[in-house]
């Protein structure tokens, strides 16, 4: 039996269909029932699915195989309401949250306008507003704050430029843990340890280092503290930083960094295994709090 500790649970958004993986919707889905049948579902958050996907989504999922969806909006806000209504419509779906994109040219004023009668209507859902990166950040999380609605940031993609910096990254965190929005972070965290990729050469964060940074800020560390944190690339280290957290430190960590996207679950469960923050219960007595 795998023991998940709370720092962990519903850490993993199941994003199999985005790249790199690019699952097929066919294999994805019954891919992701497995995973909440597995020992290790505590660590499974939702499945994460395109908007404009909808229409594929109806012929994998009913009543008896259901599904629930972190469904993005890459349109924006002004495409919401209807993909969330198309969403629910569809036999077996229920949706926990939206994330929705952000347009080039669209002001946080605007944006949020759109988004108030989606959160009107459906109160219980979790809605994530990409943030930009550039000039609008600084209005976009200001509004966040006023809504009360969550962040989600982009740590990667399919180009070096797609990835932050160290120093960008440590401010967006510095600025949603200060304010109290809890985040998401989605693409480019590959592993759970700061790395190099092999093959393209890009800087990738790692999602353990994440929750390192989110930590110092929390107990008040400087900006050079929290940079540090993200560059870090000492995997023991990280985990012996983690494993020592209370279980209210752990609590406080996790209602700030919600959950991250990855498009494989089994990489992952592999690295926490292997830096002891996850384990076997027929291998040890204890657990992580």
């Amino acid at each position: 039996m795998t023991i998940i500790s709370a720092l962990l649970r519903g850490l993993c958004d199941d994003a199999a269909l985005f790249p790199p993986g690019n699952a097929p919707l066919a294999e994805a889905v019954p891919a992701h029932a497995a995973y909440q049948l597995a020992d290790y579902d505590a660590l499974v958050g939702p499945f994460v699915f395109p908007a404009p996907r909808l229409s594929e989504l109806a012929a994998y999922v009913s009543a008896d195989n259901p599904v629930t969806l972190s469904l993005t909006v890459p349109a924006g806000p002004a495409d919401t309401a209807a993909a969330l209504s198309n969403a629910l419509a569809i036999p077996g779906v229920s949706v926990a949250a939206v994330e929705v994109g952000i347009p080039d040219g669209l002001d946080a004023e605007a944006a949020f306008e759109e988004l108030a009668p989606v959160h009107a209507a459906h109160p219980d859902l979790d809605i994530f507003v990409e943030v930009p990166r550039g000039d609008r950040r600084v209005d976009f999380l200001t509004a966040l704050e006023t809504a009360g609605y969550s962040a989600k940031f982009r740590t990667g993609g399919i180009v070096a430029e797609a990835y932050p910096n160290e120093d960008e990254l440590a401010d967006a965190v510095i600025s949603v843990v200060r304010a109290g929005i809890p985040f998401k972070a989605t693409a480019g965290l590959h592993h759970g340890v700061r790395n190099t990729d092999p093959e393209t050469g890009f800087e990738q964060h790692g999602f353990l280092n994440i929750m390192v940074a989110v930590n110092a800020v929390r107990r008040g560390a400087d900006r050079s503290e929290v940079v540090a944190a993200l560059a870090q690339r000492d995997g023991e280290s990280i985990a012996q930083a983690l494993a020592e957290l209370t279980a209210d430190e752990a609590g406080e960590v996790r209602r700030r960094f919600l959950s991250f996207g990855t498009c494989s679950i089994s990489d992952p469960l592999t690295e926490l295994e292997g830096l002891g923050l996850i384990v076997r219960s027929d291998k040890t007595e204890g657990t992580l709090v």
